[in-house]
């Protein structure tokens, strides 16, 4: 699993900077360089705005009494989507705004919640209940 991450870690930000330096190449350095700018922006204030709307509906189901683990996951992806759109690059920031978009959030969540009960049938994840 350790390989697998490094990998990812290598892989993602090499394709990055090529996919980058493709569209410099094609339609300038300086216009290359404004879409990333912008794209920080623009995912800045999505994030910021779809962060607040799950704080405020965690704030709801909490106080209605109601587990609030559907809101956890969603600020997860929300702060993870954030920080993708910090690293400059056109992939990551396709992924940054998946994660932002409320339309695609869930088809996420329900494949990483797929994910994590495989692994946990398989036994490579483990929940404790503490008392």
């Amino acid at each position: 699993m350790l390989l697998k991450i490094i990998a990812l870690f290598i892989t993602v930000p090499l394709i990055d900077l090529l996919v980058l330096l493709k569209i410099a190449n094609y339609i300038g350095t300086l216009e290359t360089i404004a879409i990333v700018i912008l794209t920080g922006i623009v995912g800045g204030a999505l994030a910021k705005i779809q962060g607040l709307k799950t704080l405020q509906k965690f704030q709801e189901e909490v106080m209605m009494g109601g587990p609030p683990s559907n809101r956890i996951m969603d600020g997860f992806l929300i702060l993870f989507g954030a920080g993708l759109l910090l690293t400059p690059g056109f992939i990551t920031d396709i992924a940054g705004f998946l994660l932002l978009i409320p339309i695609t959030r869930p088809i996420i969540k329900k494949a990483i919640s797929k994910y994590i009960s495989k692994k946990t049938q398989q036994g490579y994840i483990h929940i404790e209940k503490y008392p």
